[in-house]
């Protein structure tokens, strides 16, 4: 097997745990990869501006992805460059969460709008971005600065039904896939986590057999399939520990620094 040379992890069920922490055993798997000489980076369905607080504790120096690999920053939060959804396809999402009477949030490279804020997840949003939400009435000056839609709802099964219909609905107009049971996403068509992991291997010069992703959820399933050795969660669904080379232990269990564990000893 070839020796792995760069480590994309997904961040939410993946390296930070249900709380949004970074344990003790996270960072240091982090700055081991450092110390062996083995690039590390995060790929995220949340903004730039969410990601922000892993730059200085995991001491990240490689573009990171947001947006599900849409948009490419630096760890200054600089944009490298980004993606809107097309504004027909954002005038049709948000028609059909009203429809399904799924809560949708709006965000840009550096906003969040919502038009509930007692909406359910708004309180465990503002605490996983470290943000505060901007409450909008009318979104139509905004349609043409759209980076995510997210169709927000504790009702599990009425997102996993609504999951095919969108996808369906908008076809190659935007991609569509749930980054949490209770996150219905909407980003920009022809970008996921795998176009950046390839994109970032690419640039780095290393080839996709050298590359080794983490990750829970079925957005996370196109950087497996681009990369060399791919780790699902514990945490993760049967069907994406299906889709992955390796398993490991839950986020409540240091997984992620078990699965950093079990790269390292491949290569």
């Amino acid at each position: 097997m070839a020796p792995i040379r760069l480590v994309v992890s997904d961040v939410d069920g993946s390296l930070v745990t249900r709380d949004k922490k970074l344990t003790p055993g996270a960072i240091a798997a982090v700055h081991n990869l450092h110390r062996r000489g083995i690039k590390f980076t995060a790929v995220s369905s949340r903004p730039p501006f969410g990601m922000r607080m892993l730059v200085e504790p995991l001491k990240l120096v490689l573009p990171l992805g947001a947006f599900n690999g849409s948009t490419t920053f630096n760890p200054d939060l600089s944009l490298m460059n980004h993606q809107t959804i097309p504004r027909d396809a954002v005038a049709d999402a948000l028609d059909f969460l009203k429809f399904r009477k799924v809560d949708a949030w709006l965000f840009t490279t550096d906003r969040w709008l919502v038009q509930r804020p007692d909406g359910p997840y708004v309180a465990r949003e503002k605490m996983t971005i470290d943000a505060e939400p901007d409450e909008i009435g009318d979104p139509t000056p905004l349609l043409d600065h759209i980076c995510k839609i997210v169709g927000v709802s504790d009702d599990f099964d009425l997102l996993a039904q609504c999951e095919p219909d969108l996808k369906a609905a908008l076809g190659k107009a935007a991609h569509t896939a749930r980054s949490q049971n209770y996150y219905l996403d909407v980003t920009p068509p022809g970008y996921d986590k795998g176009t950046f992991v390839e994109t970032l291997a690419n640039r780095l010069n290393i080839p996709l057999a050298n590359v080794a992703t983490i990750g829970d959820m079925a957005n996370d399933l196109p950087m497996f399939l681009r990369s060399g050795v791919s780790v699902a969660m514990g945490n993760a669904s049967d069907a994406v520990k299906k889709r992955a080379t390796h398993t490991t232990a839950s986020n409540e269990d240091d997984g992620f620094a078990k699965a950093v564990a079990q790269i390292i000893e491949i290569g």
